[in-house]
């Protein structure tokens, strides 16, 4: 998911425009018209490479080609030639751009398109849908010859008309180009059913996002405010890879096109996720409005490193027992970005959120080589401390966390949020309950893309081998966690690495096999080059009496469980087990306030290292021969 925008929607052209947009940080722009004053595909090829040549000095890249194609209702053989020639050019565009992703209308611009009642005439009469096929489909074959991805805008008709169209052409990777404030009010009554359910139907088939100013800024006849960090999030949990682009319309004549451009987005960095996407996520027995006895006497937190830390920090507000009292980063944005969010003050000098009373708790999210340092610092100054996962790149660093913990008689902890999935508590239920028999075999495969400028954000840290590893530290310690959460630790572990499509310090694959002292032996398959976004995650069980197959991500829409015994599939989980605790905050609070156990103990956070420590020992050391653990 990258930011972008419709360069004339700054009222400038081209050549004024791209400064102004370099100067808002944007790596990349979308191209509709304001090219030397002319439209897209009216340029000359001379033209083209001018503008591919200006872009390319500012170190910007074409996200989309945002064409007026097929933007006429069921035009007469005249205006269809016109039409034709329209696609010719476009097509070259998208050869001298380098950017095959082009917004398309397809005939079918009735008046009051999607401001009518319903889901719209060509949603539903097929005559209707066969007239305006046998115009687009000459179209949609010459584009589909030249590589082109299409992506058609609920802009003159309805969402579900695009959907019609979408899946009436059936080509792979076509999908909707859509503007949420085109629909937002006509789905007023969809969304506020169900507000996650209308947005992941929306989200699993768009390739491009339009952000207006109508619903971002201005909100004139009672429009009501899009949730676009709840967009996101929804686009991310489908691998969504595409632009999010502003296209203001700005309406407001006291406000320059400029500044509209800017507020807009603000507002979408504001909203947009503060980490790399995850994976997909379970309901929890626990609601939000629970409330914890000692509530009138919450735990303060400190939150030092706001990517991930940004949204540990919005879960807090939301936790009952824990009060957020300040958070810290060294990047004046983010700091400016959760204070806002979240009403409390922040901080660049870690030392100053140590030196605040009223934080009781620190919550520990920056580089993993850098949790031992920060932890101990603030264990130093009498903070108890989560810290997120791994406990950190080095063992000798999680003894001295450990050990001075202990000495000075203060609560450390471990963020494995996927111990609270219902999901793992109820495997490790039938697990304890001998549901399998004998485990002989586990698998788990995760598979997603990082690209490159993931890995070079931040100063470089992620793909390092002192500050974070490769997948199997950094992605994979979700489910190395779960592994040890329901068996334990093994007896021996072996492992291969790979560095196959990025340029960093570590793996971006790994394969590694654990050993348990019983015979069990599980295999682990991690990768950070596959070609679809998102989080792909999988793990099958098998034992002498029973199996268990888990799937999210890829092409599941939702998560699948599934349980075998007795010649028969079952998506009950044999002994259903919920955590009682709303998130690692919630859990780690109550055990500062009234004692009792930690969801993750620090010597549990350490066996996941140690784990870790033993597979890079075997594949970077040791030829990818047995490690004893």
């Amino acid at each position: 998911m990258e930011l972008s925008i419709f360069t004339d929607e700054t009222g400038l052209d081209l050549v004024e425009a791209l400064p102004v947009i370099k100067g808002w940080g944007l790596k990349n722009v979308d191209l509709r018209s304001g090219i030397y004053r002319k439209a897209l595909e009216s340029l000359s090829d001379d033209e083209m490479l001018a503008a591919k040549a200006l872009i390319d000095q500012h170190g910007m890249k074409v996200a989309c080609l945002q064409t007026s194609l097929a933007k006429v209702h069921l035009p007469g053989d005249e205006r269809l030639a016109k039409e034709m020639a329209k696609l010719e050019r476009i097509i070259r565009a998208s050869e001298i751009f380098g950017c095959k992703l082009v917004r398309s209308f397809f005939f079918w611009q009735p008046p009051n398109g999607q401001e009518r009642e319903g889901i719209g005439e060509l949603a539903v009469r097929p005559d209707v849908l066969a007239q305006v096929m046998d115009m687009f489909l000459p179209f949609a074959e010459k584009a589909q010859a030249a590589g082109l991805v299409m992506a058609f805008e609920n802009c003159g008709c309805t969402k579900e008309e695009c959907y019609k169209v979408i899946d009436a052409l059936n080509v792979p990777g076509w999908g909707l180009a859509w503007d949420p404030k085109n629909s937002w009010m006509h789905d007023k009554a969809e969304r506020e059913k169900d507000l996650k359910g209308y947005l992941r139907k929306i989200a699993e088939r768009t390739n491009c996002v339009h952000v207006k100013a109508t619903g971002s800024i201005r909100f004139e006849g009672g429009f009501d405010p899009i949730p676009y960090d709840a967009v996101f999030t929804a686009l991310e949990e489908f691998g969504f890879d595409g632009p999010v682009s502003v296209e203001t319309h700005n309406s407001d004549r006291e406000v320059s096109n400029v500044v509209a451009c800017e507020r807009v987005i603000e507002v979408l960095r504001k909203a947009w996720p503060s980490a790399a996407a995850g994976a997909q996520q379970e309901a929890s027995c626990v609601g939000t409005d629970i409330v914890r006895e000692y509530a009138g006497k919450p735990v303060g937190f400190g939150v030092v490193g706001l990517g991930m830390g940004h949204n540990r920090a919005g879960e807090m507000t939301k936790t009952s027992g824990v009060r957020l009292v300040m958070v810290c980063d060294k990047r004046e944005d983010r700091c400016a970005r959760s204070s806002e969010a979240y009403g409390v003050p922040a901080t660049r000098e870690y030392e100053a959120m140590l030196a605040n009373p009223a934080v009781e708790a620190v919550m520990v999210l920056n580089e993993t080589g850098r949790h031992g340092e920060l932890t101990l610092q603030a264990l130093e100054a009498g903070k108890h401390v989560l810290v997120t996962k791994p406990m950190e790149m080095s063992l000798e660093q999680c003894d001295r966390m450990i050990n001075m913990a202990a000495e000075k008689g203060l609560v450390l902890g471990l963020d494995h949020c996927r111990r609270l999935r219902p999901s793992i508590q109820s495997l490790k239920a039938a697990h304890e309950n001998g549901y399998f028999g004998r485990p002989l075999s586990a698998s788990v495969t995760l598979k997603i893309n990082r690209p490159m400028s993931y890995f070079h954000e931040n100063g470089g840290w992620r793909g390092t081998r002192k500050l974070d590893g490769g997948v199997l530290s950094n992605q994979s310690i979700h489910h190395l966690d779960e592994l040890l959460f329901v068996f334990g630790m093994p007896e021996s572990v072996r492992c291969d690495v790979w560095t196959q499509t990025h340029d960093i310090e570590m793996e971006d694959l790994g394969l590694a096999v654990w050993q348990y002292a019983d015979g069990m032996v599980v295999n682990i398959c991690s990768t950070t080059s596959y070609p679809q976004g998102g989080w792909y995650y999988q793990m099958e069980i098998h034992g002498t009496k029973g199996a268990y197959i888990h799937r999210e991500g890829g092409a599941e829409k939702t998560p699948i469980t599934r349980y075998y015994v007795n010649k028969a599939w079952t998506d009950q989980a044999p002994f259903p087990r919920e955590c009682p605790w709303l998130n690692s905050m919630d859990n780690f609070a109550s055990v500062i306030r009234l004692g009792g156990e930690l969801l993750t103990t620090p010597q549990e956070g350490r066996n996941a290292v140690q784990i870790i420590a033993a597979m890079y020992k075997s594949a970077y050391e040791n030829g990818g021969n047995w490690v004893s653990i």
